[in-house]
């Protein structure tokens, strides 16, 4: 007699992910993925992309630049979105540490993630105390708290939407 799988629930999937990322498995990875997936990335639009492939290649060079990357994800789940905040530890091939967090908040279709919004920066070692990031933030002209990045604000039109 034939026994049916329970099909995975929603929630899953990120755990999912985690074991395949900790066990820098990029088959397992790009099950996870549909091959149309889309990131979407606000606070660096430059950067979004569409398609498993991309984040086969994104993964193949972390892993080659940090050998020893692990993730930790927490998550909820409700209906068809995952809110997950992960934290992205590791060891640089120069020995610096690689320290990244933030949130992704995923999209999830037929058991694949689908599509997701991307907000996981490195984590600033020292930094700006909060009132000089605040200054520099609102001041006219200045960069606002890292050398090098520009505030954008998103388009009248901008939503995220399935495709």
């Amino acid at each position: 007699m034939e026994t049916m799988q329970e099909p995975e629930a929603p929630g899953d999937l990120v755990e999912r992910l985690c074991r395949a990322t900790n066990a820098h498995d990029l088959q397992g990875i790009g099950a996870c993925f549909a091959i149309d997936y889309r990131v979407e990335m606000p606070a660096h639009p430059g950067r979004e992309f569409v398609g498993r492939e991309q984040v086969l290649r994104n993964w193949g060079q972390i892993f080659a630049r940090v050998p020893d990357i692990a993730v930790e994800a927490r998550s909820v789940t409700q209906g068809d979105t995952a809110w997950s905040e992960w934290e992205m530890r590791g060891t640089r091939g120069d020995g610096s540490p690689h320290l990244m967090r933030g949130v992704i908040i995923f999209r999830i279709r037929n058991g694949e993630f689908s599509a997701a919004r991307f907000y996981v920066e490195p984590v600033e070692q020292g930094g700006l105390g909060i009132d000089e990031a605040t200054r520099q933030t609102i001041q006219d002209g200045a960069a606002p708290m890292a050398a090098g990045s520009a505030a954008t604000l998103p388009s009248a039109g901008s939503k995220w939407t399935e495709r």
